[in-house]
């Protein structure tokens, strides 16, 4: 593989991102019993800070289904209190979404405007509902049928919002349906999504932060195999012909609009696959997925987390102890290889090996993320040669390894991360040939960070 000397798309520092349900940042989100309330997203939550900073999280986005049931109460000022310290201390920026569904501009205004007075410096922006595309959320609330009285609704509540918060930036549709994607279902309104459409519309009214989408590119887990999981998050088709769609159907016109677009809920299944999504195989195709979107143009993706789904990247076990599973360890291997400018990459693969790699480039180092996704009986080793394109004398690379269907095991660049955000990875230093070029090898199922200096 060569890289190019052109530099392109800067990846943004809060890129990396997590969703969690609104319903999590409430007191006692475990149910378990506590003489005094517990927050989930509290600065005394040390190791999940450590957790935050270790991976390279900057940006937690609150909202999911729960934020529009009416079933499910509304947070208030206390709750804003412990979200927001929370994201002082690990040093993140939260997209905060108000309640659409059967709502009320005036109460949203109210939290709005708490926020804005004393939470402003770690906001990113706000967004209100979730999903208004699918049908069912039309039945629900007689305001919204379709999309343009979703837009009157919205531009409704905003402007409430705005009122409370002035200079406030706004993030949205967080469009449902992926479509058309294979099997999601089609929610377009006069053959465009409404990402594009929203896009279309608001473009020029200074509000938009982020124009957002879900995605969720394995559809429902229902009656899914953990082999059929797997098989399907390493495949090819999900990188050529998956991604591709969403982003032309949908993210391509966001662009083309002037417009950022960011990922803010998304996960390989929703609801995840037990042994697939919760294991190693799920780190490799977090890897390659941040990797594509990025190449993309993508602002950040946020891999979403419910209440507590086991499945997820974080969750809280029965006695209220947090874990990771193994997606952390492809944020993480993404966190290294991502800061600085997309630096295209000519591949050469006689072998046809099923394998992605992507550059990035800053000041000083190229970054070259290379992810073989072989697997089985018939797998095969990549032996890969790097041609950088300047002169290199030095270089490092990282592994990212672990069993496909395994929890645990997993390690990055010979480490584990702790539940408590602990981590020692090292480097491996890499020597160039007489030809000046890189030559490794990358055993099937695994990924390789390599870090390449200029001098």
């Amino acid at each position: 593989m060569t890289i190019s000397n052109a530099s392109g798309y800067a990846i943004p520092d809060d890129f990396i991102g997590l969703s969690f349900e609104t319903s999590v940042i409430l007191a006692n989100p475990n149910k378990i019993p506590r003489h005094e309330p517990f927050y989930f997203f509290s600065p005394t939550n040390r190791p999940l800070i450590s957790f935050f900073k270790t991976l390279g999280i900057r940006n937690l986005r609150v909202g999911g289904g729960t934020v529009d049931k009416s079933k499910r109460p509304l947070p208030g000022p206390a709750d804003m209190d412990q979200l927001f310290a929370f994201a002082k201390d690990a040093n993140v920026k939260v997209i905060f979404s108000f309640r659409l569904l059967r709502g009320d501009p005036q109460v949203d205004a109210s939290l709005a405007k708490y926020i804005w007075q004393q939470h402003r410096s770690q906001l990113d922006c706000f967004a209100i509902g979730n999903e208004p595309d699918w049908r069912s959320y039309h039945r629900m609330d007689p305001r919204i049928t379709n999309y343009p009285t979703y837009l009157a609704d919205w531009r409704n509540f905003a402007t409430v919002i705005r009122a409370a918060a002035p200079e406030a930036k706004f993030a949205g549709p967080d469009t449902g349906s992926d479509y058309p994607v294979q099997g999601a279902g089609e929610t377009d309104y006069q053959g465009k999504s409404w990402t594009q459409l929203f896009a279309d519309d608001e473009k020029t009214s200074g509000l938009i932060g982020a124009v957002c989408q879900h995605d969720y590119p394995g559809g429902q887990a229902k009656n899914v195999s953990m082999s059929d999981a797997i098989n399907a998050m390493l495949s090819p088709r999900w990188v050529s012909v998956e991604y591709p769609a969403l982003y032309g159907h949908a993210l391509a016109p966001v662009l083309a609009d002037g417009l950022p677009y960011r990922l803010t809920e998304c996960n390989d299944y929703l609801s995840g696959v037990n042994g697939a999504s919760n294991a190693f195989a799920s780190a490799l195709w977090a890897l390659d997925y941040m990797h594509w979107w990025a190449e993309h143009g993508c602002a950040g993706v946020n891999f979403h987390n419910n209440e507590w789904l086991r499945t997820d990247t974080v969750y809280l076990d029965s006695d209220g102890i947090c874990h990771i599973n193994p997606k952390a360890y492809g944020i993480k291997a993404f966190d290294l290889g991502s800061h600085g400018n997309v630096a295209p990459l000519t591949i050469s693969n006689p072998d046809n090996l099923n394998l992605t790699a992507y550059a990035v480039r800053n000041a000083d180092k190229c970054l070259v993320t290379i992810i073989n996704k072989e697997y089985n009986q018939a797998a095969r080793a990549a032996t890969v040669t790097i041609v950088p394109d300047v002169p290199a004398k030095s270089a490092e690379v990282m592994s990212l390894t672990g069993t496909l269907d395994s929890k645990t095991g997993v390690t990055l660049g010979g480490a584990e991360i702790g539940n408590n955000g602990s981590w020692n990875g090292t480097w491996t230093s890499v020597h160039p040939n007489k030809n000046g070029q890189f030559v490794l090898a990358v055993p099937p199922a695994s990924a390789a960070i390599v870090k390449i200096s200029a001098n």
